[in-house]
């Protein structure tokens, strides 16, 4: 059986969409991987570009609020930003709530000097969440 886990954000537009991609390409015989956010801000293209270049395609994610989930008994809820962990709704049955940020690509991307710069935020933290999604479930305890 596999284990459930909702990447939760803010916008479900960027690190919960790359956490799931991830954890679907990579972890796909051992988890369930969904995403969802506290709001919905959009898929942010610069996301998209990013995983594409590392072989994962999220082009035809979406972003979506938890409402908009089906009902899934959750083994886990993984916040990757502050403010997630910090709004995070309560979440019946037995699922935990772990709490994993990282940094924000485009709030880090509005203040590099270029285009270059600007992507290599979203770089880094694609690959930051690759290392963490590829510990998965293991590292959860």
């Amino acid at each position: 059986m596999k284990t459930k886990i909702l990447f939760l954000c803010t916008g479900n537009s960027c690190r919960s969409q790359m956490a799931e991609g991830w954890a679907r390409h990579l972890k796909g015989d051992a988890i369930d991987a969904w995403s969802a956010g506290i709001e919905k801000h959009g898929l942010n293209p610069l996301a998209v570009k990013a995983m594409a270049e590392a072989g994962v395609d999220i082009s035809g994610y979406s972003s979506k609020l938890i409402e908009e989930l089906p009902e899934l008994d959750f083994d886990y809820v993984i916040t990757v930003c502050d403010n997630a962990h910090e709004s995070c709704p309560l979440f019946p049955g037995k699922v935990r709530i772990i709490h994993k940020g990282f940094d924000d690509p485009p709030r880090l991307a509005a203040d590099a000097g270029g285009e270059k710069e600007a992507f290599g935020h979203y770089r880094r933290v694609r690959d930051e969440i690759k290392d963490f999604v590829k510990q998965l479930p293991g590292n959860l305890s």
